[in-house]
């Protein structure tokens, strides 16, 4: 059974050449019954937010080892804003230092799963993310 139908684009930015942790995560969440669009490795920010509008997600994980999250984050979240789909949730999962998850968090990426993070609780947070953005979009 589909998890409330959450539709959630993995996907990576950037040069990283490293999709173990995506496609783990990506599996993760298609365990817990959502449905998952995996992007695949070395994306641009213009092709994943087109993705995620194309899929109309409700949600955008990012997976991040290269260390470049500081860099790559700003440009996905400016290429949101440019294409009116800033109301598309940003997670992001990976190589994430404790500093700077207050300036991830600062560019309104909404949570930030550091290595060793537990799936369970990414997996939590995203339903309850969906719940409150499904209400939210009733309610207006």
């Amino acid at each position: 059974m589909r998890d409330e139908n959450i539709r959630i684009l993995v996907a990576k930015i950037g040069l990283d050449g490293h999709d173990r942790g995506g496609l783990i995560i990506a599996q993760a969440l298609k365990n817990a019954g959502m449905e998952v669009i995996y992007t695949g490795l070395k994306n641009t920010s213009e092709n994943v937010v087109e993705m995620a509008i194309q899929e109309d997600v409700d949600i955008i994980g990012i997976s991040i080892l290269s260390g470049a999250h500081l860099v790559l984050m700003p440009i996905l979240m400016d290429e949101l804003k440019k294409n009116n789909a800033d109301d598309i949730p940003v997670i992001v999962g990976g190589v994430i230092p404790p500093g700077d998850i207050p300036k991830l968090k600062a560019m309104n990426v909404r949570e930030v799963f550091p290595a060793g993070s537990q799936v369970v609780e990414a997996v939590a947070f995203i339903r309850r993310l969906v719940q409150e953005r499904r209400k939210s979009t009733r309610a207006s």
